[in-house]
């Protein structure tokens, strides 16, 4: 299908179609020009009313559109009052509950961490859900394998189904190269992290303490600090962070403790990773310095002769309590690395600086009080070192800043993503606030050179209380909308009336865009989950990859790989297979249309 309605450049047709793009000036984004517009009652959601906090697109029945599933915290849910639904893309601009038909509501049992992968190989997207048994009694996390229907059947049971699981991350990711997923799973709770690794049908093995992944229980403040404690995961992800085709595992603690990233270099079938949480920067920034926060003053305020309150200048914001329970302070162990970290919500993987190397987005709780110890959601810039290592520009400079109307303010940034929503060729920033007074989704506008813009709340997305979003071109019109959804925790008078997640349609106009969808073969995983792709312009070089899922309780934008070319009418595009000889093929593009490429077989245009 063409993806506008222009008339076609005089260029050369591209090789591999015969086509010629379909040519505009190109778009980028300035203020005062509408970015988003909201569509959803036009597309029927608010009639159908999934209502939830996290949202994930994927084409679970292969049709080529974007298809949507909602999930709304741990729990199962009645028949009056569902919390899970899958909902299908009919084509004609409008969604579709499918939740009972297709089996998934039935077969969910209360989980709330969704990720979609085909682990059986067969072409269809298959279902991890993770299950808090601590908290839905009788179920377990498992694997739902598509049936090619529409349908959902579940799958083998494994390793996976575990006693005391609470697995608030998961993500998909062939971690040895072998062809068939693996699954990485992240606990809340201070427990063990795992991975599993996949046989191609459906069955899963737990390879966490085979490959080096285990950490060990808080008893040990060094531990602790170095990282090598058990992760109080909110979150996981997967991605290639030094450039060597393996993935690096990540998992986003919450409550101040730090995040871990395991460094892959491992082989073809033989997993094995080293913590690199502390050396990496990843763990916590380097802002130490825990003196202006308004309980530690408090608290050295009335104990001037405790180790390091020397000094130390009373509370401007707070009045002193004598009651200890008062205090969101600890004077023997908050000055301690692992607790002047961050409340993280999670993490998303992207090349922001189109440099070829993997950057972070790291969304975070911060309270008024804490003081500039507590870590900010913010950009981490990857250097290229092969051992991987981050640098924090910090947001003042990178211009992902905000203002506050209220003295106790709190960032609320548990989800976040990356998006080039006006196809100029770089992502862009957006950040989920929620669960607090006055907080809101925030979308900043990527410049080009490492620094930022916000969007206006008006000209932008205008979301109250942004919990899980997604992203997808879900009206196949060559842009990226996106799909929000909505928290109701902590509700005063600035919640909506209901949870029901609002989809936002592109504005956009005049953009020149590609989307390529990759199926993998010899010896890559069927859904080229982990695949990297380069779009080389005569103006830039993009790297994009294929998202095995990530964020809290799952979220995962579709896995088609979408392509802003800015002025630029065509774009050589190479594809990095995922598999251990990291097969690579490269294929011509035109702007305005939509491709398929099977590895090593002929590039397709899709109606």
């Amino acid at each position: 299908m063409l993806f506008f309605l222009l008339i076609a450049c005089n260029k050369d047709p591209v090789e591999e179609t015969g086509l010629p793009a379909i040519c505009s000036d190109g778009n980028q984004w300035a203020p005062g020009e509408q970015a988003f517009a909201e569509g959803t009652a036009d597309w029927g959601l608010e009639t159908l009313a999934p209502s939830g906090v996290r949202v994930s697109a994927v084409d679970f029945d292969g049709d080529g559109w974007a298809d949507l599933a909602v999930r709304n915290n741990m729990g199962g849910g009645t028949d009056e009052a569902p919390q899970h639904w899958l909902m299908r893309n009919n084509q004609q601009g409008a969604f579709e509950d499918v939740s009972e038909s297709s089996g998934v509501r039935g077969l969910s049992q209360g989980g709330a961490t969704w990720v979609f992968g085909d682990v059986d190989n067969d072409g269809d997207l298959d279902l991890f859900i993770g299950v808090d048994n601590t908290s839905v009694s009788g179920a377990n996390s498992q694997i739902l394998l598509n049936n090619g229907d529409g349908t959902f059947a579940a799958g083998p049971s494994g390793d996976i189904a575990l006693s005391g699981d609470r697995p608030y991350g998961a993500a998909f990711a062939d971690v040895d190269m072998d062809g068939n997923l693996d699954l990485f799973v992240a606990q809340y709770g201070s427990a063990q992290d795992r991975l599993y690794q996949g046989d191609g049908t459906g069955s899963f093995t737990d390879k966490t303490s085979a490959s080096g992944l285990t950490t060990q229980a808080w008893s040990s403040i060094s531990v602790l600090n170095e990282g090598e404690a058990h992760s109080n995961a909110w979150a996981a992800a997967a991605c290639d962070l030094n450039n060597d085709g393996l993935p690096e595992l990540l998992a986003s603690s919450y409550g101040r403790a730090p995040n871990h990233l395991w460094l892959n270099s491992g082989a073809a079938g033989s997993p094995r990773f080293a913590n690199q949480s502390v050396a990496s920067g990843y763990a916590y920034d380097e802002r130490m310095d825990w003196s202006d926060n308004q309980s530690a003053m408090c608290w050295c305020e009335l104990h001037p002769t405790d180790p390091n309150c020397e000094g130390v200048p009373g509370p401007t914001l707070i009045a002193c309590s004598t009651d200890a329970d008062a205090f969101r302070w600890d004077h023997t162990y908050d000055m301690e690395a692992f607790r002047l970290g961050g409340n993280s919500g999670g993490t998303t993987c992207g090349d922001v600086d189109n440099d070829g190397n993997v950057d972070l987005l790291t969304s975070e709780i911060v309270h008024w009080d804490v003081g500039a110890s507590s870590d900010p959601s913010e950009l981490l810039m990857n250097t290229g070192d092969p051992q991987v290592v981050f640098e924090r520009p910090g947001r003042d400079a990178m211009g992902i800043t905000r203002a506050y109307d209220i003295p106790d303010w709190n960032e609320g940034d548990i989800t976040g993503g990356m998006l080039d929503f006006d196809g100029d060729g770089f992502l862009d920033v957006w950040i989920g606030s929620s669960d607090y007074a006055g907080t809101r989704g925030l979308l900043y506008h990527n410049a080009g050179d490492r620094t930022f813009q916000a969007v206006p709340v008006d000209q932008g997305i205008d979301h109250m209380r942004s919990h899980g979003s997604t992203v997808a071109d879900f009206d196949h019109d060559g842009d990226l909308d996106m799909v929000v959804g909505h928290s109701r925790s902590r509700c005063d008078d600035d919640c909506y009336e209901t949870g029901v997640v609002r989809l936002f349609i592109n504005q956009s106009a005049d953009m020149n865009s590609v989307s390529l969808r990759l199926e993998g073969a010899d010896a890559s995983n069927a859904a080229a989950i982990g695949a990297r792709v380069e779009i080389e312009t005569a103006s830039t070089t993009q790297t994009r990859f294929v998202d095995g899922g990530h964020g809290q309780w799952g979220q995962q934008d579709d896995l088609t790989v979408f392509a802003g070319l800015g002025q630029d009418c065509t774009a050589s595009v190479t594809v990095t297979w995922p598999n251990a000889d990291r097969t690579q093929q490269t294929v011509e593009l035109g702007a305005g249309y939509r491709y398929s490429l099977t590895q090593g077989g002929e590039l397709q245009v899709l109606e």
